[in-house]
């Protein structure tokens, strides 16, 4: 019976990702650019400590309830910088980064933290002159 359970949190953990996945592959596509971007606030419950890479731009926040708080934004930031960054100041604040994936144009990672389980994705705008679109669930522990 434990096989199973195990088995059927995989597979919720697999769909969710591909949900995320594929979400932010369609806001790749809509995105707009750093200088276009019209921001808004995070939700109050966000980690305050996740790295935001420097200069995003929160372009929409949404409260899943037990799916999570997701965080959407731009960064004029490169997506080399921006994945260097994350590998680099997410240790440093407390989170632990596992089971990543890096392409050539895309990235994505699991983390943890004391409070919080999460996934951050980031995505190269080439429209935007090689901007940088960027992604984080964080679901409270």
């Amino acid at each position: 019976m434990a096989l199973i359970l195990i088995a059927g949190c995989d597979s919720e953990a697999e769909k969710a990702k591909e949900k995320d996945a594929a979400k932010l592959k369609a806001s790749a596509s809509t995105a707009v650019c750093a200088k276009d971007a019209k921001a808004v606030q995070p939700p109050t419950a966000f980690p305050a400590a996740f790295p935001l890479p420097a200069g995003m731009v929160v372009t929409s926040a949404e409260d899943r309830g037990t799916g999570g708080l997701v965080v959407t934004g731009v960064t004029a930031t490169g997506f080399k910088d921006v994945l260097k960054g994350l590998q680099t100041d997410l240790p440093a604040k407390g989170f632990t980064p596992k089971n990543g994936e890096t392409e050539p144009h895309d990235a994505e990672s699991n983390w943890s933290s004391t409070d919080y389980d999460g996934r951050w994705a980031i995505r190269e705008l080439s429209q935007c002159g090689n901007q940088t679109l960027v992604s984080v669930v964080a679901r409270k522990k």
